[in-house]
């Protein structure tokens, strides 16, 4: 009888992109696996924050306007999100934050600088800054080499204008004044006084002292002590006049006699 022949079967060969699709999905499972161990460890959390730089706000304001907690995610935070969160503050004029890891999160503050002082009802000094809100000054001995504000309302909207103003004249030019007062009238609503330290009384205006604060250096090392003008025109009148002048005016006297 002829031998029958049985076909042969044929082993099935793995897919290799079966195989690939396996690995890949594994590899990826491992991969969430070792986030998720890693979020929910300590090495991901914040640790320490350190605020540097702040004067006139405490850390605790700092710290609630941040929004940032110890324990809190160290890798959700967003370093211009907390920065632009503290400029809301009115202190705050720039902050940077920095993130070190692990946990570790460091920002620097530049607050807004004082132009002016001024005494609170309860007689206590405050410092004015440039952009127009008081602080408590809890420092002892302080050098007062900035204006003292005098008799201005807590709501005057030109409180707020004089510190700008005063915020862009170099130091040297406002190291005289001594004292600051509102004079307001029709034809100049922020027309103030100023009183210097070298017994001068100055009228101008909010909108004109960046341009006339030149003008008003330059007589007072001059000139004798005196009223001055910096309104449309200047002017310039001593409170006590020349001996040339009073001579003159004895004169005058001497003859109506």
């Amino acid at each position: 009888m002829p031998k029958t022949r049985l076909p042969l079967l044929k082993e099935d060969k793995p897919n290799k992109k079966m195989s690939r699709k396996v690995t890949f999905i594994l590899l990826l499972l491992f991969i969430a696996l070792l986030a998720v161990i890693f979020f929910r460890s300590s090495v991901s959390r914040i640790t320490e924050i350190n605020f540097q730089g702040s004067k006139y706000s405490t850390s605790e304001e700092l710290l609630e306007k941040s929004g940032l907690k110890v324990g809190g995610q160290f890798f959700a935070v967003s370093k211009d999100s907390v920065a632009e969160s503290l400029k809301e503050l009115k202190t705050v004029q720039e902050a940077v934050v920095t993130k070190n890891f692990p946990g570790v999160i460091l920002i620097n503050i530049k607050e807004y600088p004082p132009v002016a002082y001024e005494l609170d009802q309860q007689g206590n000094l405050e410092a004015i800054l440039s952009s127009g809100v008081a602080v408590s000054v809890n420092e002892t001995g302080i050098a007062v080499e900035k204006p003292i504000l005098t008799n201005w309302g807590a709501d005057d909207p030109y409180k707020a204008k004089l510190c700008q103003a005063l915020a862009e004249i170099p130091n040297e030019l406002t190291s005289d004044i001594s004292e600051i007062v509102p004079s307001p009238t029709l034809s100049f609503p922020d027309r103030i006084k100023l009183y210097t330290r070298s017994h001068f009384e100055v009228i101008t205006a909010i909108s004109l002292l960046g341009e006339k604060v030149e003008y008003l250096n330059q007589v007072i090392e001059t000139e004798e002590p005196g009223l001055i003008k910096m309104l449309e025109a200047d002017s310039y009148v001593p409170f006590a006049p020349k001996a040339d002048d009073q001579e003159e005016i004895e004169e005058i006297e001497e003859i109506e006699e």
